[in-house]
């Protein structure tokens, strides 16, 4: 076999990294909303998300995610509602699975400055127009879920 077909051969074997991510919502009259981000490069809609921290809980990790790339503010629900499975494209080019755990975040408080706040759009969204948005099959069922 040659060396890149076993390369990916072992990528797609190798258990997905596990990542924190929030789910950040709140009551409108009309229902709950959810608030989604934009990612990077693709710029797909998908919750605040990122890599476990030193010292943090994944559920900690979650808030600081909601922070750092949407700017909110909330009550975190300690257990995770969830978990869905991605493929992230790293800067070289290797695809590596990631399954972010998702904590739900009650938005208290959205501040307008914040560390990606000229990086990333964010958006609210009605829960069935959240579930559209989103193109992750997981994570439309894990909002389908709730």
């Amino acid at each position: 076999m040659p060396d890149d077909m076993l390369t990916r051969a072992l990528e797609f074997m190798r258990p997905a990294f596990v990542q924190a991510a929030a789910l950040c919502m709140r009551e409108s009259a009309a229902g709950p909303e959810v608030l989604l981000v934009q990612t990077g490069r693709r710029r797909h809609w998908i919750t605040p998300k990122g890599w476990p921290m030193k010292d943090k809980t994944l559920a900690e990790a979650a808030v600081e995610e909601a922070w750092e790339e949407a700017g909110v503010r909330g009550r975190l629900h300690p257990e995770p509602v969830g978990a869905f499975t991605y493929t992230k494209l790293k800067k070289c080019g290797l695809p590596v699975q990631c399954r972010p755990q998702v904590y739900r975040i009650d938005v208290e408080a959205l501040e307008d400055d914040y560390p990606e706040a000229r990086k990333r759009l964010r958006r609210w969204f009605s829960l069935p127009e959240a579930i559209e948005a989103v193109h992750n099959p997981g994570l439309k069922a894990l909002l389908r879920g709730l």
